[in-house]
């Protein structure tokens, strides 16, 4: 299990330097085929990833990075809005065929994946976002990895004990404190290239330790959002990992935290 999770994880690592790294249209469409995988992970909990509504979030969320791509924001709000007129007109329509849990997260499903995902792409677009994007994965899968080791080593009072009983207070402190200093370190060795930011040494630590306090909200919604529905994972397209959300549970809150935490701390 071990040598399979740590396998797929070299792989996503890689992947991850080459798509992020690459940025442009590439970023984006990968951005957009694994929000709608997220979509059908979520949707699938909920017994309507096949369904008509199901369909309509898909759409709605392919919708939305086209609007991206085009740099068309101003009909973002349009989208969602007329997306949530379909979502209630498919309700009442075909009543009591879904029901009012089936509705909600149908549409909470495009902000909650699509939408949050999309600002991994959206700080990879900003000045100087070829350094300032990797600051969404330090804050992530670094604060992950700091928490776990400093939980195994520290780890004595309970976060968060019926969600989730392995985490741990002295855990959460840890994942933050080694965000922060994932952040210094590399502004440290990449600051000197930031071109729009005033203070690297101070943007880039504050906002890796603000979103890899968010980091863990993330991770503790998802883990919540699957046991209310008895799941343990959300898919098996990442051996060893689970499925999309399985694995960017985090990252669906880190990236629009850095983003815009490098908005105002630019």
């Amino acid at each position: 299990m071990f040598t399979t999770r740590l396998i797929s994880g070299i792989v996503l690592v890689i992947l991850a330097l080459v798509v992020v790294g690459q940025g442009g249209a590439l970023l984006l469409v990968t951005s957009a085929v694994i929000s709608c995988i997220g979509l059908f992970e979520l949707y699938r909990v909920t017994k309507m990833q096949d369904k008509l509504l199901g369909a309509v979030g898909y759409g709605a969320g392919l919708a939305y990075y086209v609007l991206l791509w085009y740099g068309q924001g101003q009909y973002f709000n349009l989208l969602v809005i007329s997306a949530l007129m379909l979502f209630m007109a498919i309700y009442v329509i075909t009543f009591p065929k879904y029901g009012t849990e089936q509705v909600t997260v149908a549409f909470f499903g495009i902000f909650y994946v699509a939408i949050m995902f999309s600002y991994l792409y959206q700080t990879r677009m900003m000045t100087d976002g070829k350094y300032l994007v990797w600051l969404i994965f330090l804050s992530s899968w670094g604060c992950d990895t700091c928490a776990y080791c400093v939980g195994m080593l520290f780890g004595r009072h309970k976060m968060a004990p019926v969600l989730s009983p392995k985490k741990s207070i002295e855990g959460a402190v840890g994942g933050v404190a080694g965000a922060v200093l994932l952040g210094i370190i590399y502004s440290a060795i990449f600051g000197g290239y930031m071109a729009e930011v005033e203070n690297p040494m101070v943007a880039c630590p504050i906002a890796c330790g603000i979103s890899a306090v968010i980091s863990q909200i993330g991770d503790l919604a998802a883990s919540a959002i699957k046991r209310n529905h008895g799941v343990k994972d959300y898919g098996k397209l990442i051996p060893g990992h689970g499925g999309i959300l399985d694995r960017f549970d985090s990252m669906l809150f880190t990236a629009p935290a850095i983003y815009f935490a490098l908005t105002f701390l630019r």
